[in-house]
Protein backbone atom coordinates (compact mmCIF):
# COMPACT_ATOMS: atom_id res chain seq x y z
CA UNK A 1 0.00 0.00 0.00
CA UNK A 2 1.15 3.23 -0.84
CA UNK A 3 1.43 5.19 2.57
CA UNK A 4 1.61 8.86 1.47
CA UNK A 5 -1.55 10.42 2.34
CA UNK A 6 -2.53 7.93 4.24
CA UNK A 7 -4.39 8.06 8.20
CA UNK A 8 -2.52 4.81 9.95
CA UNK A 9 -3.12 3.99 13.97
CA UNK A 10 -0.23 2.80 15.64
CA UNK A 11 -0.48 0.76 19.34
CA UNK A 12 2.15 0.65 21.49
CA UNK A 13 3.29 4.41 19.96
CA UNK A 14 5.15 5.59 23.43
CA UNK A 15 7.82 3.89 22.68
CA UNK A 16 10.34 1.77 21.37
CA UNK A 17 9.07 0.24 18.18
CA UNK A 18 6.17 1.80 18.49
CA UNK A 19 7.50 5.16 18.47
CA UNK A 20 9.82 4.86 15.89
CA UNK A 21 7.21 3.51 13.20
CA UNK A 22 4.99 6.83 14.32
CA UNK A 23 8.34 9.36 13.52
CA UNK A 24 8.87 7.20 10.49
CA UNK A 25 5.38 7.33 9.03
CA UNK A 26 5.02 10.86 9.70
CA UNK A 27 8.57 11.17 7.14
CA UNK A 28 6.50 9.30 4.70
CA UNK A 29 4.00 11.87 4.81
CA UNK A 30 1.38 10.21 6.97
CA UNK A 31 -1.12 11.22 9.12
CA UNK A 32 -0.85 8.86 12.03
CA UNK A 33 -3.04 8.42 15.67
CA UNK A 34 -0.64 7.21 18.08
CA UNK A 35 -2.35 4.90 20.93
CA UNK A 36 -0.60 3.75 24.07
CA UNK A 37 -1.98 3.54 27.43
CA UNK A 38 0.90 6.28 28.94
CA UNK A 39 0.23 9.05 28.75
CA UNK A 40 3.60 10.86 29.38
CA UNK A 41 5.22 8.27 26.74
CA UNK A 42 3.04 9.30 24.63
CA UNK A 43 3.76 13.16 24.80
CA UNK A 44 7.65 12.46 24.36
CA UNK A 45 6.79 11.06 21.30
CA UNK A 46 4.95 13.84 19.91
CA UNK A 47 7.47 16.15 21.34
CA UNK A 48 10.53 14.03 19.35
CA UNK A 49 7.92 14.32 16.45
CA UNK A 50 8.45 18.11 17.20
CA UNK A 51 4.13 18.12 17.49
CA UNK A 52 3.34 17.98 13.69
CA UNK A 53 -0.57 18.45 12.48
CA UNK A 54 -0.23 14.72 11.26
CA UNK A 55 0.08 13.36 14.65
CA UNK A 56 -2.72 12.81 16.99
CA UNK A 57 -2.15 10.48 20.59
CA UNK A 58 -4.89 9.13 22.27
CA UNK A 59 -4.69 7.46 25.85
CA UNK A 60 -6.38 4.01 25.59
CA UNK A 61 -6.71 0.33 27.34
CA UNK A 62 -6.34 -2.08 24.19
CA UNK A 63 -8.18 -4.70 26.47
CA UNK A 64 -10.74 -2.50 26.85
CA UNK A 65 -13.22 -3.18 23.94
CA UNK A 66 -15.74 0.22 24.73
CA UNK A 67 -12.47 2.30 24.70
CA UNK A 68 -11.72 1.00 21.54
CA UNK A 69 -14.90 1.67 19.88
CA UNK A 70 -14.67 5.30 21.56
CA UNK A 71 -11.03 5.35 19.91
CA UNK A 72 -12.37 4.61 16.49
CA UNK A 73 -14.43 7.72 17.04
CA UNK A 74 -11.38 9.86 18.36
CA UNK A 75 -9.44 8.96 15.05
CA UNK A 76 -12.11 9.61 12.55
CA UNK A 77 -13.22 13.10 14.53
CA UNK A 78 -9.34 14.37 14.08
CA UNK A 79 -8.08 12.89 10.96
CA UNK A 80 -11.43 12.50 8.89
CA UNK A 81 -10.64 8.65 7.61
CA UNK A 82 -8.95 5.73 8.97
CA UNK A 83 -6.73 3.46 5.97
CA UNK A 84 -4.90 1.16 8.18
CA UNK A 85 -4.20 -0.14 11.35
CA UNK A 86 -0.80 -1.14 12.82
CA UNK A 87 -1.05 -3.79 15.91
CA UNK A 88 2.34 -3.46 18.12
CA UNK A 89 1.50 -2.80 21.36
CA UNK A 90 2.53 -5.90 23.13
CA UNK A 91 4.08 -7.31 26.56
CA UNK A 92 6.07 -10.23 27.77
CA UNK A 93 5.48 -11.96 31.03
CA UNK A 94 7.47 -12.84 33.29
CA UNK A 95 10.79 -15.57 33.15
CA UNK A 96 9.12 -18.11 35.08
CA UNK A 97 7.93 -21.39 34.28
CA UNK A 98 4.17 -21.83 33.39
CA UNK A 99 3.55 -23.77 37.11
CA UNK A 100 4.81 -20.71 38.79
CA UNK A 101 2.59 -17.95 36.84
CA UNK A 102 -0.41 -16.72 38.46
CA UNK A 103 -3.70 -16.17 36.27
CA UNK A 104 -3.59 -12.42 36.85
CA UNK A 105 -0.51 -12.58 34.57
CA UNK A 106 -1.91 -15.12 32.72
CA UNK A 107 -4.88 -13.17 31.87
CA UNK A 108 -2.67 -9.10 31.38
CA UNK A 109 -0.51 -11.07 28.56
CA UNK A 110 -3.52 -12.59 26.90
CA UNK A 111 -5.22 -9.80 27.15
CA UNK A 112 -2.68 -7.40 25.43
CA UNK A 113 -1.14 -8.95 22.82
CA UNK A 114 -4.24 -11.27 21.77
CA UNK A 115 -7.45 -9.48 22.54
CA UNK A 116 -5.82 -6.43 21.82
CA UNK A 117 -4.96 -6.93 18.77
CA UNK A 118 -8.14 -8.85 18.55
CA UNK A 119 -10.36 -6.11 19.41
CA UNK A 120 -8.37 -3.41 17.52
CA UNK A 121 -9.05 -5.65 14.18
CA UNK A 122 -12.84 -5.83 15.37
CA UNK A 123 -13.54 -1.88 16.00
CA UNK A 124 -11.61 -0.80 12.86
CA UNK A 125 -12.51 -3.58 10.56
CA UNK A 126 -15.94 -2.13 9.56
CA UNK A 127 -14.24 1.54 8.34
CA UNK A 128 -11.30 0.15 6.57
CA UNK A 129 -13.85 -1.82 4.19
CA UNK A 130 -15.33 1.10 3.00
CA UNK A 131 -11.50 2.34 1.82
CA UNK A 132 -10.48 2.12 -1.52
CA UNK A 133 -7.33 0.52 0.06
CA UNK A 134 -6.23 -0.59 3.34
CA UNK A 135 -3.98 -2.24 5.35
CA UNK A 136 -3.92 -4.25 8.75
CA UNK A 137 -0.69 -5.45 10.04
CA UNK A 138 0.11 -7.43 13.17
CA UNK A 139 3.12 -8.20 14.84
CA UNK A 140 3.43 -11.58 16.15
CA UNK A 141 7.18 -12.78 17.35
CA UNK A 142 10.10 -15.33 17.24
CA UNK A 143 8.39 -16.75 19.84
CA UNK A 144 5.15 -17.53 18.31
CA UNK A 145 6.55 -20.11 16.41
CA UNK A 146 9.42 -21.23 18.58
CA UNK A 147 9.20 -22.20 22.07
CA UNK A 148 10.80 -19.82 24.45
CA UNK A 149 11.57 -21.03 27.75
CA UNK A 150 9.98 -19.11 30.80
CA UNK A 151 7.90 -17.39 28.06
CA UNK A 152 5.32 -19.99 27.90
CA UNK A 153 1.79 -17.98 27.63
CA UNK A 154 3.43 -15.37 25.92
CA UNK A 155 4.75 -17.12 22.93
CA UNK A 156 1.13 -19.09 22.97
CA UNK A 157 -0.35 -15.01 22.75
CA UNK A 158 1.53 -14.43 19.54
CA UNK A 159 0.87 -17.99 17.98
CA UNK A 160 -2.67 -16.64 18.27
CA UNK A 161 -1.72 -13.83 16.86
CA UNK A 162 -0.06 -14.84 13.72
CA UNK A 163 -2.65 -17.62 13.39
CA UNK A 164 -5.32 -15.07 13.48
CA UNK A 165 -3.58 -13.02 10.75
CA UNK A 166 -3.30 -15.55 8.62
CA UNK A 167 -6.81 -16.87 8.93
CA UNK A 168 -7.89 -12.70 8.48
CA UNK A 169 -5.84 -13.00 5.47
CA UNK A 170 -7.50 -15.36 3.92
CA UNK A 171 -10.70 -14.16 4.46
CA UNK A 172 -9.94 -10.71 3.29
CA UNK A 173 -8.20 -12.00 0.13
CA UNK A 174 -11.15 -10.64 -2.19
CA UNK A 175 -11.06 -6.83 -0.54
CA UNK A 176 -9.77 -3.94 -0.88
CA UNK A 177 -7.48 -4.60 2.73
CA UNK A 178 -3.99 -6.15 2.69
CA UNK A 179 -2.69 -7.65 5.57
CA UNK A 180 0.55 -8.68 7.18
CA UNK A 181 1.60 -10.32 9.76
CA UNK A 182 5.44 -9.56 11.10
CA UNK A 183 7.52 -12.09 12.97
CA UNK A 184 10.76 -10.28 14.90
CA UNK A 185 13.71 -12.00 16.50
CA UNK A 186 14.87 -10.06 19.28
CA UNK A 187 14.71 -6.01 19.28
CA UNK A 188 16.81 -3.91 21.56
CA UNK A 189 13.51 -2.22 23.33
CA UNK A 190 12.31 -1.45 27.03
CA UNK A 191 10.03 -4.34 26.77
CA UNK A 192 10.86 -5.97 30.27
CA UNK A 193 10.48 -2.50 32.08
CA UNK A 194 7.38 -1.90 30.53
CA UNK A 195 5.70 -5.46 30.79
CA UNK A 196 6.78 -4.67 34.75
CA UNK A 197 8.46 -8.01 34.43
CA UNK A 198 11.99 -5.77 35.40
CA UNK A 199 12.98 -2.41 36.01
CA UNK A 200 15.84 -2.36 33.98
CA UNK A 201 16.25 -1.45 30.15
CA UNK A 202 17.89 -2.80 27.52
CA UNK A 203 21.42 -3.36 28.18
CA UNK A 204 23.96 -2.53 25.84
CA UNK A 205 25.42 -5.96 25.34
CA UNK A 206 21.40 -6.46 24.01
CA UNK A 207 21.89 -3.30 22.08
CA UNK A 208 24.93 -3.73 20.20
CA UNK A 209 23.91 -7.56 19.64
CA UNK A 210 24.52 -8.61 15.57
CA UNK A 211 21.56 -10.73 16.03
CA UNK A 212 19.12 -8.00 17.74
CA UNK A 213 17.33 -5.34 15.81
CA UNK A 214 17.52 -1.87 16.92
CA UNK A 215 13.73 -0.78 16.89
CA UNK A 216 14.60 1.84 14.10
CA UNK A 217 15.45 -0.80 11.56
CA UNK A 218 13.00 -3.14 13.15
CA UNK A 219 10.25 0.24 11.90
CA UNK A 220 11.79 0.17 8.66
CA UNK A 221 11.91 -3.19 8.16
CA UNK A 222 7.68 -3.66 9.20
CA UNK A 223 6.63 -0.43 7.25
CA UNK A 224 8.69 -2.45 3.56
CA UNK A 225 6.36 -5.13 4.73
CA UNK A 226 3.42 -3.00 4.49
CA UNK A 227 4.47 -1.28 1.42
CA UNK A 228 5.13 -4.03 -0.45
CA UNK A 229 2.37 -5.76 0.86
CA UNK A 230 3.59 -8.86 2.36
CA UNK A 231 1.87 -11.41 3.87
CA UNK A 232 4.34 -12.87 5.97
CA UNK A 233 7.54 -11.27 7.15
CA UNK A 234 10.25 -12.40 9.33
CA UNK A 235 12.63 -9.99 10.58
CA UNK A 236 16.33 -10.02 12.79
CA UNK A 237 18.95 -12.70 11.58
CA UNK A 238 18.11 -14.45 15.09
CA UNK A 239 14.23 -15.37 14.07
CA UNK A 240 15.27 -16.34 10.35
CA UNK A 241 17.88 -18.12 11.29
CA UNK A 242 15.58 -19.91 14.17
CA UNK A 243 12.90 -20.36 11.57
CA UNK A 244 14.85 -22.63 9.41
CA UNK A 245 16.40 -24.91 12.25
CA UNK A 246 12.96 -25.34 13.50
CA UNK A 247 11.60 -26.64 10.02
CA UNK A 248 14.67 -28.54 9.68
CA UNK A 249 15.18 -30.60 13.13
CA UNK A 250 12.47 -28.98 16.21
CA UNK A 251 14.22 -30.59 19.07
CA UNK A 252 17.52 -29.52 18.29
CA UNK A 253 16.10 -26.18 17.95
CA UNK A 254 14.38 -26.23 21.40
CA UNK A 255 17.32 -26.86 23.05
CA UNK A 256 19.62 -24.49 21.56
CA UNK A 257 16.86 -21.45 22.51
CA UNK A 258 16.58 -23.57 25.94
CA UNK A 259 20.30 -23.71 26.34
CA UNK A 260 21.00 -19.74 25.05
CA UNK A 261 18.16 -18.30 27.38
CA UNK A 262 18.95 -20.58 30.67
CA UNK A 263 22.26 -18.99 30.51
CA UNK A 264 21.00 -15.53 30.56
CA UNK A 265 19.77 -13.86 34.01
CA UNK A 266 16.22 -12.55 33.61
Amino acid sequence: MKLNNKVIVVTGGGNGVGRELVLQLLAKGVSVAAVDINIQALAETLRIAGEPQKLSIHVADITDYEAILKLVDEVVAKHGKVDGIINNAGIIQPFIELNELKFDQINRVMNVNYYGTLYMIKAFLPLLLKRPEAHIVNISSMGGFLPVPGQSVYGASKAAVRLLSEALYSELLDTNIHVTVIIPGGVATDIKKNSNVSSSSATQEEKNSKLVLSPTKAASLILKGMETNRYKMIIGKDANLMNVLYKFSPKTAIRIIKKVMGSKKH
